[in-house]
């Protein structure tokens, strides 16, 4: 029952914060990322993220 449960949460596409496109991370709304070094095949970044239920916002240092 509990993997049922744990498939049923919500998964979204890792969007770049470069150039908008999907990466290759799938994220749950339950995931957790602090200080998560993102690379994007597209535009070939990486850029340091945090993310949490599902919002991807730049790695801020300072607030941590």
């Amino acid at each position: 029952d509990e993997d049922q449960c744990q498939n049923n949460k919500e998964k979204h596409w890792l969007l770049c914060p470069v150039c908008k496109s999907k990466t290759r991370i799938k994220l749950r709304e339950d995931t957790v990322l602090e200080n998560f070094s993102l690379f994007c095949p597209k535009c070939k970044q990486e850029t340091l993220i945090d993310a949490e239920s599902l919002v991807v916002s730049p790695y801020n240092k300072s607030t941590k």
